[in-house]
């Protein structure tokens, strides 16, 4: 199981290409992002409407977890956090940015990480070691 890429360095891993705003904007957004993930135990970045991002929360909800969910399409930040979540998700193959699952502080990744850590058995024990589960 691939867990957790820490959010500073996909701030750090940006080129100077593009827009001159875009790497304050990214900081600004990773400042965010890394307040939510650090004061909760799990966090999920999703976009409303979206039947992936409603699949990972209803699976959450069913083993007892409580995530704090941000929709992206309803936050002010939310194009800067998308930016910063697709960062995160890039790891050798193209996969989607949403839902964007962090658990313990630390990204998990999006629902085929989520499902696959659910089927083999992992999922439990990472929720328990994060505080989001009492079992």
């Amino acid at each position: 199981m691939q867990v957790a890429k820490d959010i500073p360095s996909a701030v750090r891993s940006m080129n100077g290409a593009g827009d001159p705003a875009a790497p304050m904007n990214m900081e600004v957004a990773c400042e965010k992002v890394g307040v939510l993930v650090r004061q909760n135990a799990v966090v999920v970045f999703t976009i409303s409407g979206c039947c992936m991002c409603h699949v990972v929360k209803q699976l959450l909800f069913g083993l007892g977890v409580g995530p704090t969910v941000v929709e992206l399409d309803r936050d002010a930040s939310g194009g800067d956090i998308h930016a910063l979540l697709l960062r995160l998700s890039v790891g050798g193959k193209r996969q989607q940015v949403v839902p964007a699952v962090f658990v313990g502080g630390k990204y998990l990744g999006g629902i085929e990480t989520v499902m696959s850590c659910h089927i083999n058995g992992t999922l439990v024990p990472l929720l328990k070691n994060a505080g989001a589960l009492w079992l």
